[in-house]
């Protein structure tokens, strides 16, 4: 096992792979570094004299300002280091070659439907249109579990506290993300859940939702019925009859559409686990298949390494959009663009918002961005795609569920147990989380610190998530966890 990295040839720091101790000293390139004090796991100490007001180098390209001399061998963190990052910037494009050769074919067991799209699972969603009604939808959920069997995976609602009471952008979007659920291919029947009386009722949200097959997609209005849970469960009982009769059958990888998320980093995220995930997503667009990056906050400090793998100029200037927007979202509320990784970050060794945006990105690979995505907007372009969501972690996963995602990766360093609406894969950037949370942590990418390579991780997490596509349970799953949550920026009434 290694004691430490450098990053990149340029960096200026290392980063501990272990805990190491102060007096030790390592050779680095054509240097000695002793080091002056104890140095965390995941954390940053200094190469060279970096002076006061110089930009510290890591990732190749800078996480801050020293905010003091700091001496070769010193520990380099947020006592002397500061962001430098500032409000809005203007950008230029500067195109990069981000061919990507094909790669072979390669299969899951998947249900297609009539409609021609993929799903990963088989379950029936119950989707109220009002938090006014959530209580009712658990209650139908509970009472339809002996629907469950044969080729019916899980009755699941969805419950949220909004659809009523909200204005303008804030209510479109719970309308916009509401519908997408109802049409989302990993639902093999949905029972929409009204109340009766509120703004975003069935007829309204039905213009959001389009056209929908009668046997796919019930609804029922609380307030027209003697009893709610009755009616519910015979209108469970005809979506169960549909739903099962999907069976699983091969499908090829390119038609996979796989979310990108991080949460509770730590210094080996842009070291491990996210280089692996981007490996991962290089490799299914190799083949066809499509991810989607989001968290647009944590891309703040490595947005031109985004913008420059652009296709195009059009999305060049949609991506520059992307980021302007929600730095604006933070300024119009009165906050401060940079105030970004938490306590659970620091602690880990995440020092700025640069520093765990140049970690965050890596799950993005090398490959060209195809689209670029409003929030609650669908997928239409196959590659890699940028989705407008912030960083928290169960508003950005459901908006990737959204979006089109079938499965979710959500690398993290110190472990959460959330889920999603789709199969979210918790993927571990250290060996002592994996052990430590084997309840949680689906796979463990820690041992690239030993001696795995990234091909061989990125190489490893594909066939995994291919085992997800064709029905393995995540452990989220396996505890009967379903999360969801809408992105709220307005009023309420």
């Amino acid at each position: 096992m290694k004691d430490f990295i450098r990053i990149h040839s340029a960096d200026t720091v290392a980063v501990a792979l272990k805990p190491l101790a102060a007096g030790e000293t390592y050779e680095v390139g054509n240097r000695s570094v002793t080091l002056r004090e104890d140095i965390p796991q995941g954390h940053k100490f200094a190469l060279d004299l970096i002076p006061a007001g110089q930009t510290v180098i890591k990732y190749g390209c800078s996480i801050g300002v020293a905010k003091e001399d700091i001496a070769p061998g010193s520990w380099v963190h947020i006592h002397n280091v500061k962001t430098g990052l500032g409000e809005l910037l203007t950008y230029s494009y500067e195109k990069q070659d981000t061919t990507l050769e094909k790669t072979a074919d390669a299969y899951f067991q998947g249900y297609r439907r009539p409609d021609g799209r993929v799903g990963v699972r088989n379950e029936i969603w119950i989707i109220p249109t009002v938090g006014c009604v959530n209580n009712v939808a658990e209650a139908i959920e509970k009472q339809a579990q002996s629907y469950v069997g044969g080729s019916v995976e899980a009755v699941v609602s969805f419950t949220h506290p909004y659809g009523c009471s909200q204005m303008g952008e804030d209510q479109d979007n719970t309308r916009q993300i509401l519908a997408d659920f109802v049409n989302h291919p990993n639902a093999g029947g949905v029972l929409v859940l009204g109340l009766g009386c509120e703004n975003s009722n069935i007829e309204e949200l039905k213009k959001f939702i389009g056209p929908c097959g009668e046997r796919r997609v019930k609804f029922l209005v609380a307030q027209e019925c003697e009893d709610e849970i009755r009616e519910a469960l015979e209108l469970i009982g005809e979506l169960a009859d549909y739903a099962g009769s999907f069976r699983r059958e091969p499908i090829p990888a390119s038609e996979l559409i796989i979310g990108m998320k991080c949460g509770g980093s730590d210094g080996l995220s842009g070291i491990t686990a996210n280089p692996a995930v981007g490996r991962f997503s290089d490799l299914l667009i190799s083949k066809g298949g499509t991810t989607i990056l989001t968290e647009v906050p944590e891309m703040f400090g490595a947005e031109t390494l985004l913008m420059n793998r652009c296709e195009t100029e059009a999305l060049f200037e949609k991506t520059v959009d992307l980021i302007n927007d929600f730095k604006n979202y933070f300024t119009s509320h009165n906050q401060t663009i940079y105030e970004n990784p938490s306590p659970g970050n620091k602690k880990g060794g995440i020092t700025t918002l640069e520093d765990k945006s140049l970690g965050c990105t890596q799950k993005s690979g090398s490959a060209a961005v195809r689209g670029v995505l409003k929030y609650g907007e669908t997928v239409r372009e196959k590659g890699l795609n940028l989705l407008s969501a912030p960083g928290n972690d169960l508003v950005a996963s459901t908006a990737l569920a959204a979006s089109g995602a079938q499965i979710v990766l959500f690398t993290t360093g110190r472990g959460t147990p959330f889920a999603s609406p789709v199969p979210t894969v918790k993927i571990s950037t250290n060996n002592g989380l994996s052990r430590k949370k084997e309840n949680w942590i689906d796979f463990n990418c820690g041992v690239m610190v030993e001696d795995t390579t990234l091909e061989e991780m990125g190489d490893r997490l594909f066939d995994y998530v291919l085992e997800v596509a064709s029905g393995r349970k995540v452990k989220a799953e396996e505890q009967g966890y379903h999360d969801m949550a809408i992105f709220k920026q307005g009023v309420t009434l």
